[in-house]
């Protein structure tokens, strides 16, 4: 079943995508006159109602791009990562989830020609970096927040073509020095930006819009046409 919806920002809809033998739930915005469509890879335990992907998801939708958030795991299999946290961190199932939902974008007639980006956040970061590696030019721009673009591993990492930002909390100690290594495995246009103060999760005041305002700057510059840009 398809609902929609006049959003402040466009026409939502829920959607299902064939996923193997599974289907997965997501909820696609369109703006008006949209550029680009961005998927939402989620991380650890998370899935399309995360309140902070849905903030940036808005912020993207203000700048004129479409967003599909969907759930990278079914109902069942989240039960049982709760319990077990095994699929949160197989990276080889987020992945082809992630190439499943590409492919249905690449079904709909009003999205087949859409620039496509990609934002993964924690091991939702490792899933779209090695979709964008495998994808190549279908994958325009990548952002990761407070990702584990390490667990792409350095051959895949250096085989992503797309325009690349890496975006961490400056309190996020641990992750920072994961990101700084991935970084430099990168072959691609790439930026990586520290939020200074900001934990894994970018609770502190103002750190998720600093966040939603670089990932809207960077796939902005990197989805536009250039002679839309112009």
């Amino acid at each position: 079943m398809i609902t929609m919806s006049n959003a402040p920002s466009g026409i939502s809809r829920e959607v299902r995508i064939p996923a193997g033998p599974a289907w997965l739930y997501g909820d696609l915005t369109l703006p008006p006159g949209f550029v680009g469509l961005v998927l939402f890879a989620h991380g650890s335990g998370s899935g399309r109602h995360s309140a902070r992907n849905r903030q940036v998801a808005a912020r993207l939708q203000q700048a004129g791009i479409a967003t599909l958030l969907f759930d990278l795991l079914t109902a069942e299999e989240e039960q049982v990562d709760l319990r077990t946290r095994e699929h949160r961190f197989d990276i080889a199932l987020l992945t082809r989830r992630m190439e499943d939902a590409t492919a249905w974008v690449g079904a709909q007639a009003e999205l087949r020609h859409a620039p496509l980006g990609y934002f993964g956040a924690s091991t939702g970061s490792a899933a779209a970096l090695i979709a964008a590696a495998r994808l190549g030019e279908r994958v325009a721009a990548v952002v990761s927040r407070g990702g584990r673009p390490d667990l792409a591993g350095p051959a895949v990492l250096a085989a992503v073509n797309a325009p690349t930002l890496l975006i961490v909390g400056g309190a996020d100690h641990g992750v920072i020095e994961l990101n700084q290594e991935a970084y430099a495995h990168l072959r691609c246009t790439k930026r990586l930006d520290i939020v200074p103060g900001a934990t894994h999760l970018f609770e502190e005041r103002g750190a998720l819009e600093e966040v939603s305002a670089l990932a809207a700057d960077w796939f902005v510059a990197h989805l536009v046409p250039v002679e839309r840009a112009a």
